[in-house]
């Protein structure tokens, strides 16, 4: 577990166990990876309602390059449990620190937002909470019952902590609340996790995933993995096979984008014929659904790809 010491004064910064790290290089981006700045009339309405129930975004936090095109569409990822992580990820945008107390008034107002954009399926994550008993389990179940009782219809699909050091009963409260996608992301393989996610545990974290399918086994999961850290193919083909061993259904893989430079650096660029090989080393692999892209992030056309997700499980079934 990575522990953050405040020694600063004056204006804090976003990661400020980073700052007596050295620069790393920041490379330029290929053309593939090149987006519009948002500005639409949609991102706009987008930009008013979350500012209107005082929300926290994933899509503003993590500095997501899809924001421009998801806000066009009324598609924000809400982020609960505060804007502050007590974790210091190497790849993370979000602001590391001490995080304020939970806001009890936060499930209406989640639950409010979906129903005035309108989703027909949301996108729930949230901050590390290693402050709280529970890891946050029980806020998090008490959001996803707040947008059943006033978005009837909506699916949910959520991302969530690892609950790493908690009660084996703070990840069941969520998985009981019933989801229909419960996502945790790897984020990179086994070897990089002490540079990249030293708070983490990767068989930790691919053991929640397996524990959902054991308690609820109609419930999706899905995890994802960032590529262009350092990892080798043959590493991610050795974390698919653990994924399918967990009965994982949905894999997303996409290019890791360096915030700033006290972030770990891009080591290289992995090209749009890469994650299409990895696409279909994925299908062939017994996924439900893969989504591999430069651009490609958990929460990425979640809406298009909980229907896709949906079809392939009866297309399985009736076979």
């Amino acid at each position: 577990m990575a522990t953050v010491i405040d020694t600063l004064t004056g204006a804090r910064p976003r990661h400020p166990e980073k700052q007596s790290r050295p620069d790393t290089p920041m490379l330029r981006k290929p053309e593939w990876l090149r987006v519009r700045a948002p500005g639409s009339p949609g991102y706009a309405a987008t930009k008013a309602i979350v500012k209107e129930h005082a929300l926290t975004t994933v899509c503003e936090e993590a500095a997501c390059p899809n924001i421009g095109e998801c806000w066009s569409i009324s598609h924000a990822t809400m982020m609960i449990m505060g804007d502050t992580c007590t974790r210091a990820c190497a790849f993370c945008n979000v602001i590391t620190g001490k995080p304020q107390a939970l806001d009890p008034t936060e499930p209406a107002r989640v639950a409010d937002a979906v129903v005035k954009m309108g989703l027909k399926h949301v996108v729930i994550t949230s901050v590390d909470r290693d402050d709280l008993a529970d890891g946050g389990a029980a806020h998090f179940a008490e959001v996803v019952r707040a947008i059943r009782a006033q978005a009837v219809g909506t699916t949910i699909e959520i991302l969530t902590p690892d609950f790493l050091r908690k009660p084996t009963s703070a990840a069941e409260l969520v998985i009981d609340a019933k989801p229909d996608v419960f996502n945790h992301n790897l984020e990179t393989v086994p070897r990089l996790y002490l540079s990249i996610r030293p708070g983490a545990r990767y068989f930790h974290s691919l053991r929640l995933l397996e524990r959902v399918k054991e308690r609820d086994p109609e419930q999706f999961t899905k995890s994802g993995l960032m590529v262009g850290l350092g990892e080798t193919k043959e590493e991610v083909m050795q974390v698919m096979d653990d994924m399918r061993s967990a009965n994982i259904d949905f894999l997303t893989i996409g290019q890791y984008l360096q915030p700033t430079r006290k972030h770990a650096a891009v080591d290289r660029f992995v090209t749009p014929d890469e994650f299409h090989a990895y696409e279909e080393i994925a299908r062939a692999k017994g996924f439900l659904m893969v989504s591999a892209s430069p651009l490609t992030r958990s929460s990425h056309h979640a809406g298009e790809d909980f229907a896709k997700l949906q079809a392939a499980r009866r297309a399985k079934d009736a076979a």
